[in-house]
C-alpha cells in the first residue's frame, strides 16, 4: 500500500521548503500539524543543533555563524503569508469514521451501513485518497480471541470497500484487540461502543 508522507514528515516537508527560501543560511519553520498532533523537527550545523518542537518556532543558522541554530517565534500570518502555495499543498485533515457492531462477532448495526457510505464516499472525494481500517472489541474473551476478532472485522469492512470498487491498494485492515477501549470498563463488560471498527480516510 502506497502511503502519505507521516505528519512529522509533512512537518520536515514544510520545513524544508521554507528554508530554502532564507538567504543567506537556513532558516526552519515548524508548522503545526492541522489534526493539533505534535510534530519536531531537528535542525543541525557544523556546532549543534536544536529542537522545534512548538508550532510556528523557527531555527536560524547564518552563513558563516559559529554555533547552534538560534531559536525564536516566527509570526504565523506572515509564514502563511509568504508561502501560501506551500499550505496550498498541504493535504486536507483526515477524516474519521466509526462503525459498531452487534455482540461477539461480525455483525454491523444497522446505523453502521450509512456510515460506511459516508467514509467510502469521503475516500472517494480525495485525489489518491487512503484508507485505513482498525479494528476493536470489548473486553468480553480472551485477549488472544479479540486479538482475532478485532483483525477480521477490520478486515471484513475492507473487502466492503473494496467490493464497492474502492482500490485494494489504498486501503490498509489492522486489529488492535481490546488495547485500546473506548469507554474504559471491567474485563468481561459487554459495552456496545467498544466493538467498532474505526475508518480513517486520507
Amino acid at each position: 500500500m502506497s502511503r502519505r508522507l507521516p505528519h512529522f514528515l509533512i512537518a520536515c516537508f514544510a520545513a524544508a521548503l521554507l528554508a530554502a527560501c532564507s538567504s543567506p543560511g537556513t532558516r526552519v519553520v515548524l508548522l503545526p500539524q492541522s489534526d493539533g498532533r505534535p510534530s519536531a523537527v531537528v535542525v543541525s550545523t557544523e556546532d549543534g543543533e536544536e529542537t522545534l518542537s512548538t508550532p510556528y518556532e523557527r531555527a536560524t543558522a547564518k552563513l558563516g555563524a559559529k554555533g547552534a541554530p538560534t531559536i525564536d517565534k516566527a509570526n504565523p500570518e506572515r509564514v502563511q503569508r509568504d508561502n501560501r502555495m506551500l499550505f496550498e499543498l498541504l493535504p486536507p485533515p483526515a477524516q474519521s469514521f466509526t462503525v459498531y457492531f452487534e455482540p461477539g462477532g461480525t455483525v454491523l448495526t444497522a446505523a453502521s451501513q450509512a456510515t460506511l457510505t459516508e467514509a467510502l464516499a469521503a475516500a472517494r472525494g480525495r485525489s489518491g485518497g487512503e484508507i485505513v481500517v482498525t479494528g476493536h472489541t470489548d473486553t468480553v474473551g480472551p485477549a488472544a480471541l479479540n486479538d482475532s476478532l478485532s483483525l477480521t472485522r477490520a478486515q471484513q469492512i475492507r473487502q466492503l470497500f473494496i467490493a464497492r470498487d474502492f482500490p485494494s491498494n489504498r486501503i490498509e485492515a489492522v486489529g488492535r484487540g481490546e488495547r485500546e477501549l473506548a469507554v474504559r470498563t471491567a474485563e468481561d463488560v459487554d459495552e456496545p461502543r467498544n466493538r467498532r471498527v474505526t475508518i480513517e480516510v486520507r
